[in-house]
């Protein structure tokens, strides 16, 4: 996934299709709905929740992606090169983690 292009898309969608970006404080709480449905998917169908017959046509892939949605518009609006970001991350990460989880005698 290019992130740089997928910002641009979601940049180009609220321009044509939306009046504007909601703010950021709307697109939090927002966000924090959508990762409550992927965590009530994943409680139910992966966690020892029973699953409720509404649930069961539930899409994760769909739900992902809200959440992804709404965090490019996150990004965009208040100027993160989440590219760049996410790139970094990946860098420390690397650097950090590789002996760590390797000797993680909990993974084994």
């Amino acid at each position: 996934m290019d992130i740089r292009n997928s910002q641009l898309i979601v940049d180009n969608w609220i321009k044509e299709h939306g009046v504007r970006y909601f703010n950021e404080l709307t697109n939090m709480a927002q966000l924090t709905e959508e990762v409550g449905e992927v965590a009530r998917i994943i409680a139910r169908r992966y966690g020892e929740q029973s699953e409720k017959e509404s649930d069961k046509g539930k899409d994760l892939g769909e739900e992902l992606a809200d959440v992804v949605f709404v965090v490019l518009c996150l990004a965009n609006q208040t100027g993160i090169d989440l590219q760049a970001a996410f790139d970094k991350k990946m860098d420390v990460k690397t650097k950090r983690d590789h002996d760590r989880h390797h000797n993680n005698q909990k993974l084994k």
